[in-house]
């Protein structure tokens, strides 16, 4: 049974490792939509209309984001951008890591240090999922987007 516990823990902490490490480019956004979600609570936008708001706000900033990027050929562009997504990622990574650490780590010293080395990590790899996948494509304003030729199949393919 406590061989079963330990692997369950191990899991457990490895679910978590991987979502703080998939969700890390969400930060901003995630920031951006709970402050017009407050900001629209507490300006009376009632119980329905500040989540509404909160959502709105955040898909907004996501889809800015990447539009930008992803239009943008000049590097510092580029850079300022995906250090806009990238420092909240590490300031949340550093909150988790340091909330987690809590559980298992006793030295607080040492729990700063864990929170510290991770928060860089986690910051990397943000700044690592939105530069590394966007490819520039040159902007043909006579063809529509992803309408790239089709090759002519030949006999030569059929037979394959």
């Amino acid at each position: 049974m406590l061989a079963l516990g330990l692997l369950l823990n191990f899991a457990g902490i490895g679910l978590f490792c991987w979502l703080i490490f998939t969700l890390a480019v969400y930060a901003l956004p995630s920031f951006v939509g709970l402050f017009v979600f407050m900001l629209a609570l507490h300006s009376g936008a009632g119980v329905l209309g500040a989540p509404i708001l909160g959502i709105a706000a955040a898909g907004t900033t996501l889809a800015i984001g990447q539009i930008a990027f992803a239009m943008t050929r000049s590097v510092i562009i580029r850079a300022i951008i995906a250090a806009l997504f990238a420092v909240p990622a590490t300031l949340a990574g550093y909150q988790v890591v340091f909330a987690m650490s809590q559980v298992g780590v006793p030295s607080l010293v040492w729990r700063e240090i864990f929170a510290c080395i991770c928060a860089v990590f986690i910051g990397g790899t943000a700044w690592t999922r939105l530069t590394i996948f966007p490819q520039v494509r040159p902007l043909d304003p006579g063809r529509a987007v992803g309408s790239d030729p089709q090759p002519v199949l030949t006999a030569a393919a059929h037979k394959q």
